[in-house]
């Protein structure tokens, strides 16, 4: 229930001023806001979301490849708990491209250990046969 909520505080937070977003940019935000969502309940549909070509840059300086993160993901050696975003700096798009700036926090298991991290994210989406995917995650550890 409460990820629920938080869903919908999410949901009513980007979307509540709809009437200043148009078409195309409620569609990237609904895709940001499903890839978080997806990645905290360690959905696999995670990866429909990911164009072929996708890039990982980690705040821990792994460099991942679509097949490389379905592996991790798929296997449980990241197990996500809480993706939160916390503040949407910048998104801007140009015809088939977007770019979107944010703070997240995360908290997981990694190798079963516990991790909680607030990052500075960029992503590069692409739009692809009429959907946005994601192509490029850039990821910074921020210091509290």
């Amino acid at each position: 229930m409460i990820k629920f909520l938080s869903s919908v505080f999410f949901f009513c937070f980007i979307f509540g001023f709809s009437q200043t977003y148009s078409k195309k940019e409620k569609a990237l935000l609904n895709q940001v806001s499903k890839l978080d969502s997806l990645m905290e309940n360690n959905n696999s549909k995670i990866l429909e979301l990911f164009s072929d070509d996708i890039s990982f840059g980690h705040s821990n300086g792994w460099i991942q490849n679509k097949e490389d993160f379905k592996k991790d993901f798929e296997s449980g050696k990241v197990k996500y708990q809480s993706v939160k975003q916390t503040d949407l700096k910048d998104f801007k798009i140009k015809d088939k491209f977007a770019n979107v700036r944010r703070i997240i926090a995360v908290k997981g298991l990694y190798k079963n250990e516990i991790f909680e991290m607030k990052l500075s994210v960029l992503e590069f989406w692409i739009r692809q046969k009429g959907m946005w995917k994601l192509w490029s995650w850039q990821s910074v550890s921020l210091k509290s």
